[in-house]
């Protein structure tokens, strides 16, 4: 896979792949630390603002994404991404709860959130279950699930 940056988060545990498409900011991919990637060779001004946006969240979790979004998705994902980016840092929504705004099913946001191709950017991390932290990224118990309970814990320093 090639990536047109990679930010470390602080702990190492994970990498984000930041990839670009069409001018805009189009995948972040969670890399464990020894997965063998290849660097592209994309030394634009967008991979630094996002390079550097990126950085300034994981320093900072009160910090506000501003980046062009290229993202490949249905309506009904594109519509949940939207409503995940007005859930402010430090702030949860269960899935029933976001279900109950947009006129769906819990399953269905859990479904949008697991599609989500900028996790961190569209704060899908946000989202947890009635009883419990829930999922992220497809994934309910391990190392990635990890990154979901890094990623609320810094933000409740809010």
């Amino acid at each position: 896979m090639e990536y047109a940056a990679l930010v470390a988060l602080p702990d190492g545990a994970f990498r984000l792949g930041i990839r670009i498409c069409d001018g805009g900011l189009s995948q972040i991919h969670l890399v464990p630390p020894d997965f063998k990637i290849r660097k592209s060779n994309h030394n634009s001004e967008l991979v630094g603002r996002i390079v550097s946006q990126l950085d300034d969240y994981l320093d900072d979790p009160g910090s506000v994404f501003s980046l062009p979004l290229t993202l490949q998705g249905s309506v009904f994902q594109r519509r949940v991404w939207q409503a995940l980016a007005t859930i402010p840092a430090g702030k949860t929504f269960t899935y029933g709860a976001l279900a109950k705004k947009l006129g769906t099913s819990s399953r269905a946001i859990g479904g949008a959130c697991r599609a989500n191709p900028v996790p961190v950017v569209i704060p899908c991390h946000r989202v947890v279950a009635a009883h419990g932290i829930g999922g992220y990224a497809g994934h309910t118990s391990g190392e990635v699930l990890g990154i979901k309970n890094w990623l609320l814990d810094h933000e409740s320093r809010l």
